[in-house]
């Protein structure tokens, strides 16, 4: 039998990783890492740099593997994300047999929280289903991009007596859903929120929360939403990459 943790490790920030993540990786002596390319090197390095200031020792090492890309140019992007997720799997039967040992402890360090638009459990998940390995496996919940956000905006996700909603810019590039107060927007490649401008909304935008390079802005979304784009798009050219979301609220009379 072979032991995989999923590690939910924070939104960047070493110090958002909890005492149950430390303990979990002190558990593990082999950690894979899937890497991106140059232009998110910093992305693995973190990723060592968490490890080399928790870990108790120095017995563990790292399997660096490329990420499988996704196909951009198809128009069917849960078809395109389905087959990302089967090389993805094949992927990681090919690591864990080849490079953790039977009775030996593995993990997979992952931004955030794994539950939240992650595809490692489900990955997993395949992995086990073709039964060719032995393997067990257990989640490591993490301090989620979104927690962050609302935290470094001294805000709340929710209004009393309301609800919050989590999506992603390809859900509200139509609009806000229907009754919806609050609406957290994840893996808006397009800068969906220029779309909802005429309506009466606040923003909390945030880019590489918890970490050096962090940028933050809120205010009216037709006041601030041209700004957003223009330091988005900066940061994108300047880190080769972005990692950024944002809370929507309905205007109120009275912040409750």
């Amino acid at each position: 039998m072979k032991k995989i943790l999923i590690i939910g490790i924070g939104a960047g920030n070493p110090d958002h990783v909890t005492i149950q993540a430390i303990n979990a990786l002190n558990q593990a002596s082999v950690f894979f890492i899937l890497d991106k390319g140059p232009e998110k090197a910093r992305l693995a390095a973190l990723r060592q740099e968490i490890c080399a200031r928790f870990i108790r020792g120095t017995d563990y090492r790292f399997v660096e593997a490329a990420y499988p890309e996704r196909d951009r140019h198809t128009a069917d992007y849960r078809a395109s994300v389905i087959e990302l997720n089967h090389s993805k799997a094949a992927l990681f039967e090919r690591l864990i047999d080849e490079e953790l040992p039977d009775g030996a402890c593995g993990a997979f360090l992952v931004w955030g929280d794994p539950s939240l638009y992650d595809s490692t459990i489900r990955v997993m998940n395949a992995v086990i289903a073709t039964g060719r390995q032995e393997i067990d496996f257990e989640i490591i919940p993490g301090i989620s991009s979104v927690q962050a956000l609302a935290a470094r905006h001294r805000t709340t996700l929710t209004r009393i007596g309301q609800s919050v909603e989590i999506t992603t810019g390809r859900r509200i590039a139509q609009g806000l859903p229907d009754g919806a107060d609050s609406v957290v927007v994840m893996l808006d490649g397009e800068d969906t929120y220029r779309n909802l401008k005429d309506q009466d909304l606040q923003i909390y935008w945030g880019a590489y929360v918890g970490t050096p390079d962090e940028i933050l802005l809120s205010g009216k979304l037709r006041d601030v939403a041209d700004e957003i784009e223009q330091r988005r798009t900066a940061a994108r050219k300047a880190n080769g990459w972005i990692m950024d979301c944002y809370l929507l609220r309905r205007s109120s009379d009275t912040e409750a």
